[in-house]
């Protein structure tokens, strides 16, 4: 069992930079192949933002924030950070961290991930 906590959302401009923190139980990223960061907006489905192997350190990116946004993991802390650069509107969301047994090619679908934190608010002001 993984368990997963999310902080650092808040309430930024436009143009602003936050950095999330997913902190997973020790030593449970050992037992994740991926660990990937969702977004949901209330009435649309949760969209695949970024993901991280932490054991070889891939990293894949959404079209959306590619250039603004990187993933990185501290094994050492059991901790995988988003941190989140010019910052938009569009990019108002619940922030969800989510580990995989498996890495799979699907890796941008909810569906392939076992274990999910219970989210962090992010908005975005102009």
């Amino acid at each position: 069992q993984v368990q997963l906590v999310e902080s650092g959302g808040d309430s930024v401009q436009a143009g602003g930079s936050l950095t999330l923190s997913c902190a997973a139980s020790v030593q449970s990223l050992n037992a994740a192949c991926m660990v990937a960061w969702f977004r949901q907006v209330q009435g649309k489905e949760r969209e695949g933002v970024a993901v991280i192997y932490p054991t070889y350190g891939n990293t894949y990116y959404a079209d959306s924030v590619k250039g603004r946004f990187t993933i990185a993991a501290d094994n050492a802390r059991d901790t995988v950070f988003l941190q989140m650069n010019n910052l938009t509107p569009e990019d108002t969301a619940m922030y969800y961290c989510a580990a995989g047994r498996v890495c799979v090619s699907s890796r941008m679908q909810s569906r392939v991930y076992n274990f999910w934190g219970q989210g962090t608010q992010v908005t975005v002001s102009h």
